[in-house]
């Protein structure tokens, strides 16, 4: 009796003593998770409130998104997030080429002074109390060969989480401009909705914007698969209708030097043309219960500026009246509502967007 009380008494020893070993270990392993003791996520905020506030955008074009920042012929200056807070705007959005500053293997670190210098942009339009948004623009090489740059992408990505983690929510995401080419509808889906867990481990309640297949076409929105367990989602769409009249004459589009000389000057069939447009992009906002920024529209400088100015206002107002957000495409070049060279406003396109 004595020999099985011993035997007893061991073995609840043995039993007391595992289960404080395996009750340090989980201590250990929640520990572990702690990767940054200074690490304060934003708090959540309502994601429509947050589009509301986007309001009137614009977008810092052909400078961070350039292969380097200069070679198209725009260098970002403090004055300019100075002047678009001043005139009212609400919102900056700043396209950013993370791709020609990103080591191509493992774990593709960023350039640290281009980091510095994307930092430096958000900062400028945070201080003055307008929303920022960084994406990922012009990764040229996703849209061709996309499974030989998933990890890449998903890489910088993690990397830029991590870098502005504890930026308050008025930053916003947004996860690739233009998705399109072999990046098609089926893999575009697949890879947000891993670059959004990527983000998500560090970033739980980042506002995050994403846009549809097929270059953010209004068409493609059919196409978009959402997770639909998170909320903290804009939906973002392009807008350069009529094509033939935003682009003619654009360098970079063949053929368009053949539409120099169209006009747009607000007949009622064009007016009714962009109210058709944006018809399915409302129902589908409803439909799905997601708010809808329209991060870019313009017409090239090549257009006669009465027609620019005509277009322009009567896009932004119908914007406004259905409740999306918008950003125009783009601040000081070929598009642009300033003149870097002269240092002065293009007025009418102004006040075109800003009445």
């Amino acid at each position: 009796m004595r020999l099985a009380k011993i035997v007893r008494i061991a073995i609840s020893i043995m039993v007391l003593t595992g289960t404080l070993i395996l009750l340090s270990t989980c201590d250990k392993k929640d520990d572990d998770k702690i990767i940054d003791p200074d690490f304060n996520p934003p708090e959540a905020a309502d994601v429509y409130e947050i589009n509301s506030r986007l309001g009137r955008g614009v977008n810092l074009g052909n400078a961070l998104e350039a292969p380097n920042e200069g070679e198209w012929g725009v260098t970002l200056q403090e004055e300019y997030f100075e002047l678009i807070e001043q005139e009212g705007f609400n919102s900056i959005r700043i396209p950013i080429r993370w791709s020609t500053h990103a080591a191509n293997n493992q774990p593709h670190m960023i350039d640290p002074p281009f980091l510095e210098r994307v930092k430096w942009a958000v900062d400028q339009t945070l201080s003055r109390d307008m929303l920022a948004v960084i994406n990922m623009h012009h990764y040229e090489e996703m849209m061709t060969e996309p499974y030989v740059h998933k990890e890449r992408f998903l890489g910088i990505w993690k990397q830029i989480a991590d870098t502005f983690k504890n930026y308050p929510i008025e930053l916003l995401f947004e996860i690739l401009n233009e998705p399109t080419n072999a990046l098609v509808d089926t893999l575009w889906n697949s890879y947000l909705q891993e670059a959004i867990d990527v983000i998500r481990e560090t970033n739980p309640t980042r506002i995050l914007i994403i846009g549809p297949p097929d270059w953010n076409s209004i068409g493609g929105l059919s196409k978009l698969k959402l997770p639909e367990d998170d909320r903290d989602i804009i939906v973002t769409v392009h807008y350069y209708n009529p094509f033939q009249f935003t682009h003619q004459g654009a360098e970079w589009v063949n053929g368009s030097d053949a539409w120099l000389g169209t006009r747009w000057t607000g007949t009622q069939s064009q007016k009714q043309a962009m109210i058709n447009d944006f018809a399915p992009v409302l129902n589908w906002s409803l439909a799905n219960n997601r708010p809808i920024f329209v991060g870019e529209f313009g017409a090239y400088s090549k257009a006669d500026l009465n027609s620019r100015v005509a277009w322009t206002t009567f896009l932004a107002r119908h914007l406004e009246s259905i409740g999306l957000s918008w950003a125009y495409w783009e601040f000081c070049s070929g598009f642009g509502i300033y003149d870097s060279s002269k240092n002065q406003w293009n007025a009418p396109l102004l006040r075109a967007l800003i009445p």
